[in-house]
């Protein structure tokens, strides 16, 4: 089965200080062979894509990146040069990668206007690292960035990252904050405060990725609708399931289980589900062999591995 990878990250030379708190935690026989992978372009990241069925990779960097840069100019810098990094890695092997670019919110007129260049250098769109500096997409701030994302019909990916602060409820149980459980709280709320700020009411047809079968936002339609209306008397112009099914996408990144993604294409449609490995943070050869052979009707493999993300994002299979 041939697929179109979404979630893939490298690391670009100068970001790595921003990364590398991240992994702190993480144990160092785990954290070599992710760090070997992220950095590499050539037979290691193609051999194991090529294994995995994944005709297409559309590269992001490993977070948060710029998003923690308190100095607005330097994060500029920092991301404009790191999309140039990428773009060549792209132009080298035009048929295996595409990429999302990377964007600093810092300053949003110019985020827009970084935007409008990676995109005309072939970028599939954006990818956000969770909240910038305590400020979330929500945020009237960011409208020229929305603007633009909407204007030239790009997507913005959502990606987990850190909270500004982590919840004390985490204790002393590190295992839950993070990857395992913490980031997609966060990323799910990040998702919530941009539909219920009124960003799809600004800019209606903009289009959000979310990773891991939505950050858990599938399976709360009915609940958020019955709650946001019968508690607190929210008013928009649609239901925020709606939003959530006409504004948002979902990728499968790390939940190669059956259950999480019937529950996704059952609430979005399945048109709005699609494939991703998460490499180097998950198994490759999971991911693939998951979609190889979970049980799906008809041609809805086709769709989710790969027909939905060339759709969506315009990207060519050779």
């Amino acid at each position: 089965m041939r697929k179109i990878a979404l979630e893939e990250h490298f690391m670009s030379p100068g970001l790595e200080e921003y990364w590398l708190p991240s992994m702190s935690l993480v144990p160092p026989a785990v954290f070599k062979p992710i760090h070997a992978r992220l950095t590499d372009f050539g037979d290691l990241r193609q051999g194991e894509l090529q294994a995995a069925g994944i005709e297409k990779s559309v590269l992001s960097i490993a977070g948060p990146g710029v998003q923690i840069e308190p100095d607005a100019a330097r994060a500029s810098y920092k991301a404009a040069e790191s999309n140039d990094f990428l773009a060549a890695e792209i132009q080298r092997r035009p048929t295996r990668y595409d990429g999302f670019a990377h964007i600093a919110l810092q300053d949003p007129q110019a985020a827009a206007k970084e935007l409008e260049r990676c995109v005309k250098m072939g970028f599939k769109g954006a990818m956000i690292n969770g909240q910038t500096l305590g400020h979330y997409l929500d945020e009237r701030r960011f409208d020229p960035f929305w603007a633009k994302a909407e204007e030239l019909g790009v997507p913005v990916y959502l990606h987990p990252a850190d909270p500004v602060r982590m919840y004390e409820g985490y204790g002393d149980y590190k295992v839950i904050m993070r990857a395992t459980w913490g980031w997609g709280v966060e990323t799910g709320t990040h998702a919530l405060r941009i539909i219920f700020g009124g960003v799809f009411e600004r800019f209606p047809k903009a289009l959000l990725l979310l990773g891991h079968c939505g950050e858990s936002l599938p399976f709360m339609l009915w609940r958020l609708d019955s709650r946001a209306k019968a508690l607190y008397g929210v008013k928009m112009q649609k239901d925020v399931s709606q939003y959530i099914i006409d504004n948002i996408a979902v990728t499968i990144s790390g939940m190669y289980s059956r259950e999480p993604v019937d529950c996704s294409i059952a609430a979005l449609g399945r048109s709005r589900v699609m494939f991703s490995a998460d490499y180097p943070f998950e198994s490759v050869h999971e991911a693939g062999s998951f979609m190889d052979n979970v049980e799906m009707a008809g041609d809805l493999r086709e769709d989710i591995a790969w027909r939905n993300a060339s759709r969506l994002l315009g990207i060519e299979m050779a």
